[in-house]
């Protein structure tokens, strides 16, 4: 059943959480969305379940307006950021519960159980009680329970992001296969890029309660709209400035010149913004047009694999993400090279005007990673 907001806008004491927002999400499809903290994903995902009513707008699933009917009388399960599992239940009990409560058949509800249960391999801590599971296993659980009632609509709010690195990787590996094939919408939010590039599916990117773009996950990281969307999908975050285009190049303050390319030869002589992502921004020459630009080191992280550098040029903080270990003077100008192959050029109002090297193969080949 398709899932449609129609210009769902909701305020709260006169302050609006989320502006008007038109969006649809079709069956069997996996939707992010992704945004920094209070950006409006939790208000959007409640409002889609019926957990809060919008004070603008409707939402109509299956051909049916749901405005007013409560979360009770829809098929929708919600995971959150905490373990949310009932203490004095067993593991069995807790993915059980929803089909309990739906009156289903005692047999249907031993194998509709057993199946999620070795689905998300929890069949050996079926008789524990949830203080008896690690972190992952408790989220599991919660995840299981959500998944075995065969929702309409299953909203993921953040949850993976109270587990440890190696636990997170696993989830984020095993929530594609669980959706694979269920024909079901599933919504997951997140604050992280690379999240997003992992599901693919669809994006909608969130800023301050407004949807900014929403599509194909690797058109919206690649041709985002505007330089808000680009941001969004951008960490570390995206390098801005200011650079002027004279015939057939561009200048970026007093030395930095390259010429231009099939994207954006024809525009107008005048002044753009450029938008280069920091693993784009890196210590040796690379790419296909790389252009040299110095800056004064503010910090340099060093993780052993790769070296995040933080320098100020032209009145604003560039950032540069580079593989192996630099050493940097705090302080001190160093030189950095940027990809301008792979920038992305914006208008005064930060429309996308040219976006140098757009493609749509994956990232992880094409693209080197996000940043």
């Amino acid at each position: 059943m398709t899932l449609e907001l129609k210009s769902v806008a909701k305020q709260v004491d006169g302050v609006t959480h989320i502006h008007p927002t038109d969006l649809t999400l079709e069956p069997g499809s996996f939707n992010v969305l992704l945004g920094t903290t209070l950006s409006g994903k939790t208000t959007l995902m409640q409002l889609m379940a019926g957990l809060e009513r919008p004070t603008g707008g409707q939402v109509w699933f299956g051909g049916r307006d749901v405005t007013g009917v409560s979360v009770q009388k829809r098929n929708v399960s919600m995971v959150y950021q905490q373990f949310i599992n009932y203490p004095n239940l067993s593991v069995y009990g807790n993915i059980a519960s929803p089909l309990k409560l739906a009156r289903i058949d005692k047999l249907e509800i031993d194998r509709r159980v057993r199946e999620m249960a070795e689905l998300m391999r929890l069949t050996p801590m079926l008789d524990r009680r949830p203080s008896e599971l690690s972190g992952g296993q408790q989220q599991r659980t919660a995840m299981a329970r959500a998944l075995v009632k065969d929702a309409d609509l299953v909203l993921l709010d953040e949850p993976l992001a109270n587990l440890d690195f190696k636990l997170r990787e696993e989830m984020r590996d095993e929530l594609p296969r669980l959706f694979a094939n269920r024909n079901c919408i599933a919504v997951y939010a997140t604050t992280e890029p690379m999240e997003a590039l992992l599901f693919g599916g669809n994006t909608a990117t969130l800023h301050e309660g407004r949807v900014t773009q929403f599509g194909p996950t690797m058109q919206s990281y690649q041709q985002p709209v505007d330089l808000v969307s680009a941001q969004v999908f951008s960490e570390p975050p995206m390098n801005v400035a200011e650079v002027v285009k004279s015939g057939d190049g561009f200048t970026l303050g007093d030395d930095a010149r390259w010429t231009a390319d099939t994207s954006t030869r024809d525009l107008d002589d005048g002044s753009y913004l450029l938008g280069v992502r920091p693993h784009r921004v890196t210590i040796t020459a690379e790419g296909a047009q790389p252009v040299a630009i110095e800056g004064r080191v503010r910090i340099a992280e060093l993780s052993g694999s790769e070296s995040t550098v933080h320098f100020d040029m032209l009145d604003r903080n560039w950032v540069s993400l580079s593989s192996g270990v630099h050493d940097f003077d705090i302080g001190a100008t160093a030189r950095f090279h940027m990809d301008v192959s792979r920038a992305m050029y914006f208008d005064r109002a930060g429309q996308l005007v040219g976006a140098a090297g757009g493609r749509t193969g994956p990232v992880a080949a094409a693209d080197g990673g996000i940043g």
